[in-house]
């Protein structure tokens, strides 16, 4: 993993202020009152921000913004950098301006003078998620993190809550860079392997190679694959953190480690991204990394089926018709809707083997996703309401973007074959919606199940409200939350 910066946290010291170096920061409200603190760094800055507060300029400041003044007199940093903040924020808000100070501050060291009464962890969340970069393969990575100290009233009263997120933050940039490897380096075996260090972290994990697929019945999975050189394999990561006899959590995610089309070969154009294809798995093994650092009170069972979609004389053609491993017949139409027919094989075997009490499923799945709701908002689509809208309040309360999306009977029809059981694909019309119609055909007994279509979320081209361009990490922070909230004391 990309190393992020340390973080101390100290009972504050105002006394530093005239030592520290790299950045310092200090808060103030948008009406421009000056807290102790504040008046003291007005001082010793020879009256600039009194003057600054009371400028014109100022009147146009608004809540959630950062004023850095370069090079201070009177003090040693080369930045100081006022946050403009509510008096009482929403800690989501609190979280953005940490990220947007991230942004900023590169390899500097950081000096947090947080004198608001809450939220100081969520600040520093937002700030290392903002601070994100993926380096691994700069010849002049220095792998330099200016470390955060962060001076609070009450040390006691905050440490844990940091630790806590610092478990989050460790998922997310896990994530982050899973999805951020080339495919010549994250190979299906790679990828396992990672995943099997895991198990250091006291996560109990199985790698499932072709041979035990095969065995098992997974000929879905297997034929995605078929035609790569890289093997397929299935992994299981599970966390026992609740009561014995609590059924789990399950969450289910596509590994397309990279995904050429297979024979319905997509065009060469932008085809370098397919390396993301793999972020739903990325996503489950960054949540649960969160999940076994921070000693979640829940059980929780990760499944990752770990593909390779690649054109070869071994590939699925268009055409044939593979067996689920519930029994289905299903006639492959394009060999570039592959993702559901991994998921769909993990979706029986985690029901069958673990009875889980609900299902979440991730997955880089539809371009039509996309076009429905842009780079905003993830797919969320859903058979239980409750279940559902729990996971939407989730997502909310994280501020990762999720939209509820129909189902319904009628789009199985555009799944009807000729010759199979159903076939792959239903056209141009409802694409991610059909998708999500063959995931809920592999959900049996009306378990409450989510599939989030993460295409549109996973890998961005520009700044999110968390990160910078590329990989985002999107959904550990939300299921995280959701498992915190529902399913924790279970």
């Amino acid at each position: 993993m990309n190393p992020f910066p340390k973080v101390d946290v100290i009972e504050f010291d105002a006394n530093q202020l005239k030592t520290i170096i790299g950045r310092a920061v200090i808060c103030i409200t948008p009406k421009g009152d000056l807290n102790p603190l504040a008046r003291r760094v007005d001082q010793l800055i020879g009256g600039t921000l009194g003057r600054w507060v009371k400028s014109k300029a100022f009147k146009k400041v608004k809540s959630g913004q950062i004023h850095s003044f370069a090079w201070p007199s009177g003090l040693a940093v080369e930045s100081l950098d006022v946050l403009i903040l509510a008096s009482r924020p929403k800690p989501v808000d609190v979280r953005k301006i940490g990220a947007l100070l991230g942004k900023r501050k590169g390899s500097d060291p950081v000096t947090i003078f947080w004198t608001p009464s809450r939220w100081s962890e969520e600040f520093i969340l937002g700030v290392i998620l903002g601070n994100y970069k993926f380096t691994t393969y700069k010849s002049n990575n220095a792998k330099k993190h200016g470390d955060i100290t962060v001076h609070v009233k009450s040390r006691k009263l905050v440490q844990e809550r940091i630790e806590s997120q610092l478990a989050v933050a460790s998922g997310v940039m896990f994530t982050r860079d899973l999805v951020h490897e080339p495919a010549n380096q994250l190979t299906t075996t790679e990828f396992a392997r990672r995943i099997s260090e895991m198990s250091k972290f006291r996560l109990d994990v199985k790698i499932l190679d072709e041979a035990a697929l095969e065995k098992i019945g997974m000929q879905m999975l297997l034929s995605v694959g078929q035609g790569s050189e890289s093997p397929s394999k299935v992994a299981l990561i599970r966390w026992k953190g609740g009561r014995q006899r609590t059924p789990p959590l399950a969450l289910v995610g596509k590994g397309v480690v990279f995904d050429t089309g297979g024979i319905s070969l997509k065009s060469s154009g932008g085809m370098e991204e397919m390396t993301m294809d793999m972020a739903g798995a990325g996503v489950v093994a960054g949540v649960m990394l969160a999940l076994a650092k921070r000693k979640a009170n829940a059980n929780v069972i990760g499944v990752v089926g770990l593909v390779e979609n690649m054109p070869s004389g071994k590939a699925t053609r268009p055409g044939d018709v593979v067996t689920s491993l519930q029994g289905d017949t299903v006639e492959v139409i394009n060999t570039d809707a592959e993702g559901r027919l991994v998921l769909g094989d993990l979706l029986s075997y985690v029901q069958d083997q673990y009875s889980p009490s609900a299902i979440i499923d991730l997955a880089t799945l539809t371009g039509a996703i996309i076009v429905s709701l842009g780079h905003e908002h993830a797919g969320v689509f859903s058979n239980n309401d409750s279940f559902c809208r729990d996971f939407l309040n989730s997502a909310k309360r994280e501020g990762e973007g999720a939209w509820r999306m129909p189902l319904g009977s009628g789009y199985d029809k555009l799944l009807n074959s000729s010759i199979a059981d159903f076939k792959n694909i239903g056209g141009r019309n409802a694409g991610a919606i059909t998708a999500a119609q063959f995931l809920q055909k592999f959900i049996k007994n009306k378990c409450p199940w989510i599939h989030l279509d993460i295409a549109g979320v996973a890998f961005t081209k520009t700044d999110s409200d968390f990160s910078p361009k590329g990989a985002t990490g999107w959904g550990v922070m939300a299921l995280n939350r959701l498992i915190q909230d529902r399913f924790e004391g279970e």
